[in-house]
């Protein structure tokens, strides 16, 4: 996953005050639920230690004007002395439901579960017309966290030529031109946004002859999926694409498990792997972890630690789905000879 934000964070002394507040779904008295909630969860950090004044800046972070948004899609919140250094929506459901940490580091292996989870994705509903262009991150269990939408409409409305209608040909033409131009300008659109935003994948939906014509259009360095159903013409035709975004997000984030474990095999083949606690330690403190192996579900001994030291000596983080010692593991920059136990 992408770490950068999470690193700048991690460059603040603690300790932190991590918060976890689950998703749950729409209510009339949702603000009030979360008041309540929250209530629970700053009585338990002021047992834990945590100064007023830090827990002072997170009621601002929590308690919002648009406080049935923190409802809906849940929350993470970290804070140290200096104020909140991460604030976003998370379905702590996936893990532990709502919880909160005073801790000499911060208690992200929930947020980072899900983020790996989740997949970038820039999305294309095309019509005769244009296309609506979505920067969203989508996950196979919770609603989509939509980042951007641009609307790409036509200079000239595309009109197919009444039949025996005057000059057909002519018309025919145009209409044809207009629809190529069209085409030609949502996939420049597309092309720069992926070049900037570097999306995981480039998704085609909408009408069948702009969807068919954009697919044929875009450029093959970039990884396109097409979808044939769902689009923006009512709420059934949302959720319809919604569904078909999930089913993308877990085909890409199931493969990119299967990948890091095999890679997590090949490793412990060539002494290019260890796994247990004590020895992504150790392997850590020599700088030599290259990537930090969570199981998909299950939490790691000592996992925050393991983040924090994983994330300040610039390794990445990644899932598999394997039994590991301590649920933790690392694949190396080079052999420590930290045995795995």
């Amino acid at each position: 996953m992408e770490l950068e934000a999470l690193r700048t964070l991690y460059e603040h002394e603690g300790p932190f005050a991590t918060i976890y507040l689950e998703s749950r779904s729409p209510a009339a008295d949702a603000e009030q639920q979360v008041r309540l909630r929250w209530d629970d969860l700053r009585q338990q950090l002021s047992e834990a230690g945590t100064p007023e004044d830090v827990l002072a800046t997170i009621d601002d972070a929590v308690l919002v004007e648009d406080i049935t948004e923190v409802h809906s899609n849940g929350r993470v919140l970290v804070a140290n002395s200096t104020g909140v250094l991460l604030n976003d929506a998370v379905d702590a459901s996936l893990g532990a439901g709502d919880h909160a940490h005073w801790s000499d580091e911060p208690e992200l292996g929930d947020y980072i579960r899900q983020r790996e989870r989740a997949v970038k994705m820039l999305v294309a509903i095309t019509d005769q017309t244009g296309a609506t262009i979505r920067q969203v991150i989508v996950a196979d269990s919770h609603d989509m966290d939509e980042r951007s939408e641009t609307q790409i409409d036509a200079d000239d409305a595309v009109s197919k030529p009444r039949e025996n209608a005057l000059h057909h040909s002519k018309i025919q033409n145009r209409a044809d031109e207009v629809v190529k131009q069209n085409v030609r300008e949502v996939a420049e659109h597309l092309e720069k946004t992926a070049r900037s935003w570097q999306p995981e994948v480039v998704v085609v939906a909408g009408e069948t002859q702009g969807r068919s014509a954009l697919l044929e259009e875009l450029s093959d360095e970039l990884a396109i999926r097409g979808v044939e159903s769902g689009g923006t013409d009512d709420d059934a035709a949302e959720d319809e694409l919604a569904d078909q975004l999930r089913a993308v997000a877990y085909e890409l984030s199931a493969e990119r498990v299967r990948e890091n474990t095999e890679r997590y095999e090949y490793g412990t083949a060539h002494d290019q792997a260890v796994s247990g606690s004590q020895a992504v330690a150790r392997s850590t403190e020599m700088g030599a972890v290259g990537s930090l192996l969570l199981e998909y579900t299950r939490g790691a001994t000592d996992e925050s630690t393991h983040l924090a030291a994983a994330i300040r000596t610039g390794a990445d983080v990644g899932l598999v789905e394997y039994s590991l010692d301590d649920a933790v593991a690392a694949l190396l920059r080079f052999e420590t000879g930290a045995e795995t136990p």
